[in-house]
């Protein structure tokens, strides 16, 4: 998959409303393969509705999701399963971890999946994150900032076309937060990926080729 086009989507909650200002909601906007963006946002424009559509757990919405040429909202369940496991690689803001499992089999349970990276591969980036002596820890005992982090690993365990971050360190100190960004652009740019941060406040300091305004 080499783009993602929203075409004049708005979402049905946005459906009665005349006021609208956005670069994304009611307009056309392509996010490309090999690209970096930040979609920013205030609390209630719809960020993580942009997320659930581009994911497909929406679909609640008027206009169209593109892949390429190819309308989403004719996907079938074992086509959005191969993308979500294959094309689009989410980091959830909510996190969506196991507590009662440790980080590494938390990372574990989504590598036996995709067979995409070695342990000693997740085990050097748990290092370079400093959460090295975690692996064995119950994800329920650490703590969000931790568990941003083991959720970027988990994210990036797999083939994508494009990652979508969510919000993705808005507990990291700048140094975390530097550390993770790099991890993340490092691995998007081996697999000739494109990035999309999401904000509603602090997001990665990267250098960004568009920012658009949800």
């Amino acid at each position: 998959m080499n783009k993602i086009t929203f075409q004049k989507v708005v979402p049905s909650v946005f459906s009665e409303r005349k006021d609208l200002v956005s670069d994304i909601w009611a307009n056309d906007i392509s996010f490309e393969k090999g690209h970096l963006y930040l979609v920013e946002a205030d609390s209630g424009k719809g960020k993580s509705t942009f997320c659930s559509y581009v994911v497909g757990y929406r679909h609640d919405y008027t206009g169209h999701v593109f892949f390429d040429d190819n309308d989403t909202k004719q996907y079938t369940v074992s086509q959005w399963v191969d993308m979500r496991r294959s094309h689009i690689s989410h980091l959830f803001q909510e996190l969506r971890l196991f507590p009662e499992l440790t980080a590494m089999e938390n990372i574990q349970i989504k590598n036996k999946l995709t067979g995409f990276k070695s342990e000693k591969q997740i085990l050097e980036w748990f290092d370079m994150l400093g959460i090295g002596d975690k692996t064995n820890s119950l994800i329920g005992r650490m703590s969000f900032g931790q568990q941003q982090r083991v959720a970027m690993i988990r994210a990036l365990v797999q083939p994508f076309d494009f990652i979508l971050a969510d919000e993705p360190i808005s507990h990291l100190d700048d140094r975390n937060a530097a550390i993770m960004g790099k991890i993340m652009m490092d691995e998007a740019k081996s697999q000739g990926a494109g990035v999309i941060v999401t904000s509603i406040g602090k997001h990665m300091n990267l250098n960004y080729e568009r920012t658009v305004k949800l």
